[in-house]
């Protein structure tokens, strides 16, 4: 498998589609892992935790910096000297920095949603075995989200 610059289209690296596949598996269970153990696919805790004039719920600021602890020192040694992802593709910044009426109305969109359900799009799909009528209720509506978002942005142009 050839991984591509997403700018030219450029082969920057020849890669296995089964290492790829794994790294990509071992990456979403690692992520799926570590939002279970940190409690975060519980939309209480989620919600408590962004209740914060009321009873807040500070735990989850712990998950946050455990997470960074420990990629900003790897970030900063193996990946920004590259400039590369572990698999050997180029890493590129957005050269968008405008802050903007899409930019803005789809973050308070994310935001009322996570803070109505409890969820956001990682932990839905971490919880999605739990049989959760109210997570297959949120999947959807993201999906369709998406979709409308995506046909909406292309008619805007």
């Amino acid at each position: 498998m050839q991984v591509t610059n997403a700018r030219n289209n450029a082969v920057t690296s020849q890669v296995s589609t089964s290492t790829y596949n794994l790294v990509a598996l071992l990456s979403g269970i690692l992520f799926g892992a570590g939002l279970t153990i940190s409690t975060m696919v519980d939309p209480a805790r989620v919600i408590g935790f962004l209740d914060v004039f009321g009873a807040w719920e500070p735990t989850l600021a712990f998950v946050m910096m455990g997470g960074i602890s420990v990629y900003m020192p790897l970030y900063w040694a193996f990946v920004k000297p590259k400039n590369r992802t572990i698999l050997g593709s180029s890493l590129h910044l957005p050269t968008k920095t405008d802050i903007d009426k899409p930019l803005i109305f789809g973050a308070l969109l994310f935001g009322i949603g996570w803070g109505i359900s409890g969820i956001c799009p990682g932990p839905a799909l971490t919880n999605i075995t739990s049989g959760d009528m109210g997570i297959y209720a949120f999947i959807l509506s993201m999906v369709v989200g998406m979709i409308s978002a995506s046909k909406m942005s292309k008619k805007l142009g």
